[in-house]
């Protein structure tokens, strides 16, 4: 009795495969044990990355802040000091937006927790 296969099953998992790496450069997205290879190592980087992503985020949503408050002459960590010391729950992102596109809001912001 022959062996059996399942063709059906693993034709579908190899294009499966292949439809995730196209438009990778020449064989690895033509050859199926190259792409294979890249398409893991992709996936890899992809959930690495999905978590980088937030640090890299609160980074830029601080320096903005600290550049912001700056120029009402008081840094980063009084400003987040005095917000907490008066109980205002404000979210860094929140507060980088209010620097970038609001400077006359963030102004009040930092009097209020300066004050």
């Amino acid at each position: 009795m022959p062996r059996s296969q399942n063709k059906v099953a693993s034709h579908r998992r190899r294009k499966k495969l292949l439809s995730q790496a196209k438009g990778y450069w020449g064989g690895r997205s033509k050859v199926l044990t190259v792409a294979k290879h890249h398409v893991e190592k992709a996936l890899t980087h992809a959930y690495r990355h999905r978590r980088t992503k937030k640090r890299e985020y609160r980074q830029l949503w601080i320096a903005r802040i600290n550049a912001a408050a700056r120029l009402h002459n008081v840094n980063y960590s009084r400003l987040i000091t005095g917000l907490n010391k008066k109980n205002v729950d404000i979210n860094r992102k929140v507060l980088a937006d209010l620097a970038v596109n609001h400077p006359q809001a963030f102004a009040e912001v930092v009097k209020f927790a300066t004050a």
